[in-house]
């Protein structure tokens, strides 16, 4: 069922993030988490209506095509959300969708906060007090967006800026 959940999210343009399905009651509960790098603010409304709509469709063709008996067992709720801020940063995106953002992370028996700089496909580069270092995710065991009230001072906006543009 995963694959046929993740084409639905994509093809309408969005990142399959969780699935999960569980009995609740005489019916399955599908909720499905998604995520976009494109998605500036978060996910909106309209666009977890649309996902909703073609991962119901693309479920109910599954469910109509399988002559051995029903995937989900019957009726289903479908439950399709997006992360909330607190959801930990595990993948090379969440840290590109970051950026310049305040993070607490946990590297072994280091714990620190930091503010994100440019994310490859190994690693992320942190600001660190005044320093800046990259970080590998394999050597990062937990980390999450902390929630900042004022903008990003523009002394740690610039010395990322610089480190990076020197690279």
């Amino acid at each position: 069922m995963e694959p046929v959940v993740a084409d639905a999210v994509a093809r309408a343009g969005f990142d399959l993030e969780h699935l999960r399905v569980q009995q609740a009651g005489r019916r399955q509960l599908v909720k499905v988490v998604v995520d976009s790098d494109n998605a500036e603010g978060g996910i909106g409304l309209d666009e977890v209506a649309e996902v909703s709509r073609a991962v119901a469709a693309a479920l109910d063709a599954l469910e109509d095509s399988n002559t051995a008996g029903s995937v989900l067992g019957g009726s289903y709720t479908l439950e399709v959300t997006s992360p909330g801020l607190d959801r930990p940063l595990t993948k090379p995106r969440h840290w590109r969708r970051a950026r310049l953002r305040k993070v607490a992370v946990r590297a072994g028996e280091d714990a620190f906060t930091a503010r994100v700089g440019d994310a490859d496909e190994q690693g992320v580069r942190l600001l660190v007090g005044d320093e800046v270092r990259h970080v590998s995710y394999s050597d990062v065991e937990h980390a999450v967006v902390e929630v900042e009230f004022r903008e990003p001072p523009a002394a740690e906006i610039a010395k990322l800026e610089h480190e990076e543009g020197s690279r």
